[in-house]
């Protein structure tokens, strides 16, 4: 196996130069740096992180906290954190609060010994998620608190385009099935919807809230006021779920009652009907978050927000006429 002394030794350099070339790069001259790289990549050399931590303060360590793996959502966003950090020579540590502010405490004290900064998905009050955030660098992931530094995807105005296009095509009687209704997520949804509606002079039916499920979409299904013509819910296991109810009841969509989904995480293009949906951008939100990261532990400014859209892709499930 390669050591450092090797690929010094092939760049022509001292061994204090290689290891500052591989663990600092800005602090080598641009020439030398890649003579050090071109050596270890034809070596196969990693730099051992250890040492790298000693010389930098630096543990090449990403910790990215999630409240739970069970929704679809986290699948590409896990993905493409993973990306990112790749592309800084960084690794990511995965820790799931399963939805209880104690273990996402408690996970961040736990990480920030071993980290260098933190993106987070956070369930927990504005004022505790910023003590945490004094532990390490943080950014949020799907939250905005004042202070800190953010990535979002713009779900609250894609459902208002999707709730647009139900009420251009006839639709005066809409029921949102919420999701979990403590997160900072659902609230926001909850309240673009019910505000775009309000000020369009439909009515809306608001579920309570449910949990981001096949089986949860089941039972809301049976909670659906009748005489209801269009329904949205908050994901798309939700909306699986909904669809699945409906065939059993005989209930035609979209003969009898529309329906919309507000991700498109489970291939709802391959449904029959095919489901209108949001696309949702949530890989590359978790890519944004660990390079926003980046930036904030390198001192590089960055906006304080980062925000990402949402697309309404309109499918059958939303284009029948309004029954009479």
């Amino acid at each position: 196996m390669a050591q450092l002394t090797d690929v010094a030794r092939m760049a022509g350099v001292s061994t204090s130069t290689a290891s500052r070339a591989l663990a600092r790069p800005e602090m080598v001259a641009e020439l030398t740096r890649n003579r050090v790289l071109e050596a270890a990549a034809k070596l196969n050399f990693e730099h051992n992180r250890a040492a790298r931590a000693l010389i930098t303060g630096r543990t090449g360590l990403i910790g990215l906290i999630l409240p739970t793996l069970t929704n679809p959502y986290y699948g590409p966003l896990v993905l493409g954190a993973q990306r990112a950090a790749e592309e800084i020579d960084c690794n990511l540590l995965v820790a799931v609060s399963e939805r209880s502010l104690d273990r996402e405490k408690r996970l961040v004290m736990r990480l920030a010994n071993q980290v260098d900064g933190l993106v987070m998905v956070a369930d927990g009050p504005d004022r505790e998620v910023r003590r945490l955030a004094d532990m390490r660098p943080v950014v949020l992931l799907e939250r905005q608190i004042p202070g800190l530094p953010a990535v979002v995807v713009d779900t609250p105005s894609g459902l208002v385009a999707l709730a647009e296009h139900l009420v251009a095509g006839g639709h005066r009687r809409i029921a949102y099935v919420s999701g979990p209704g403590d997160t900072w997520g659902n609230q926001k949804r909850t309240e673009a919807i019910t505000s775009y509606l309000r000020s369009a002079g439909v009515p809306l039916t608001l579920l309570p809230p449910h949990p981001p499920t096949f089986d949860a979409g089941i039972a809301a299904a049976d909670r659906i006021p009748p005489g209801t013509t269009a329904v949205i819910a908050y994901n798309s296991s939700l909306t699986l779920g909904v669809l699945h109810r409906f065939t059993t009841k005989g209930v035609r969509v979209p003969g009898d009652v529309a329906l919309a989904s507000a991700d498109d995480l489970a291939l709802l293009g391959a449904t029959t009907p095919s489901i209108t949906a949001l696309d949702l951008p949530v890989a590359e939100a978790g890519h944004a978050a660990v390079a926003r990261l980046h930036k904030l532990l390198n001192g590089t400014r960055a906006p304080r927000l980062t925000t990402l859209p949402a697309t309404l892709v309109i499918r059958e499930s939303t284009t029948a006429p309004v029954s009479a």
